[in-house]
């Protein structure tokens, strides 16, 4: 036999080469590569290990070359069966892309999104009627957590992770800031006055449990670095698991909290909240939007994407309102 024709199979007696690809033995071949096993492919698929091992050999004879080698109690993967493998795996691949695009279009339009607590509550949900009112035919399914949501295990299409920036993967959202807020009601307490940052040692620290022992001050070091001070004790405490309890505790006047801007810019503009002290520290941390591999597909998922950096962008150009200084004299006053 010619060397060059050393690895065709001989076709079955009076049987020709067949032109056309038998696309019914393929799902024989890929589970037998994929594995190496003729027995373990027959396992997955149901077969008896001699069906699968006849339907190899008709896939051989049909493209004229081996495409296993058989070896004591294994297989190998000749060059023929590599290309083969490739070429398989390649084409299930787009197939089930095409079957997921086409039930998304026959099924309920949803984008779900993970992102924290904090950020649902303070930033997202306060927008989110905008994009339903734009597009009131799609279902969105928030999952508030601090855990890091694998995105590649599917059920999430979009993820907003808050991270430090030096980690961030995908565009950015924004950066975060850090500045002392409370009620207006506690700038016109004249027995307890917030004029200078001392002050706070005659008020109440609104703060989230922190995890392995940490200070509740932790979240203010980067403001207390800015300002040039050293640790700043409270007269007294009150925890939370959540962040946005803090802040509700906050807005009603039941102490100070560090504010996470541009998270409580709203909250600032319409005067809930106001900023006792003037400056702002960076944390260096920032929220980074994040498509998972299985959303790429999902005009909705990539449409919500769209939306939330337009959202940060518009929130960016607008700003912070801040009160002017007859504003803050006036909220320093006796009610």
């Amino acid at each position: 036999m010619h060397p060059r024709n050393a690895n065709l199979a001989p076709s079955p007696a009076g049987a020709p080469r067949s032109g056309q690809l038998r696309l019914e033995l393929l799902p024989a071949f890929e589970a037998a590569a994929r594995t190496l096993s003729f027995t373990r492919a027959a396992q997955e698929l149901f077969l008896t290990q001699s069906a699968v091992s006849r339907q190899i050999q008709q896939l051989e004879s049909s493209l004229g070359t081996s495409l296993f080698e058989r070896r004591h109690r294994s297989l190998a993967l000749t060059g023929a069966g590599q290309v083969m493998q490739r070429a398989v795996s390649d084409s299930l691949e787009r197939l089930r892309d095409a079957a997921a695009r086409l039930r998304a279009s026959s099924g309920p339009r949803q984008v779900a999104i993970t992102c924290t607590p904090g950020f649902a509550s303070l930033w997202l949900i306060p927008r989110l009627a905008r994009f339903t009112a734009v597009h009131p035919q799609v279902d969105v399914r928030i999952s508030a957590t601090i855990d890091m949501v694998d995105l590649g295990r599917g059920g999430i299409d979009v993820a907003v992770r808050f991270v430090p920036s030096s980690a961030g993967q995908g565009p950015a959202l924004f950066e975060e800031e850090v500045q002392p807020l409370c009620a207006p009601q506690l700038l016109r307490d004249e027995a307890r006055p917030l004029k200078k940052p001392a002050d706070l040692a005659h008020h109440t620290l609104l703060a989230v449990d922190m995890p392995q022992g940490e200070a509740l001050t932790v979240d203010w070091e980067p403001w207390f670095q800015v300002m040039g001070l050293d640790r700043v004790q409270m007269a007294n405490s009150l925890r939370f698991t959540q962040y946005a309890d803090a802040v509700s505790a906050a807005v009603a006047g039941q102490g100070v909290v560090i504010g996470r801007l541009p998270l409580l810019n709203e909250l600032l503009r319409t005067g809930q909240l106001v900023a006792p002290f003037r400056g702002r520290a960076a944390t260096r941390r920032g929220y980074y939007v994040a498509l998972a591999p299985g959303a790429t597909g999902n005009a909705d998922a990539k449409g919500f994407v769209d939306w939330l950096l337009a959202e940060a962008e518009q929130a960016r150009g607008a700003g912070t309102a801040r009160p002017s200084a007859a504003q803050a004299q006036r909220l320093k006053r006796p009610a």
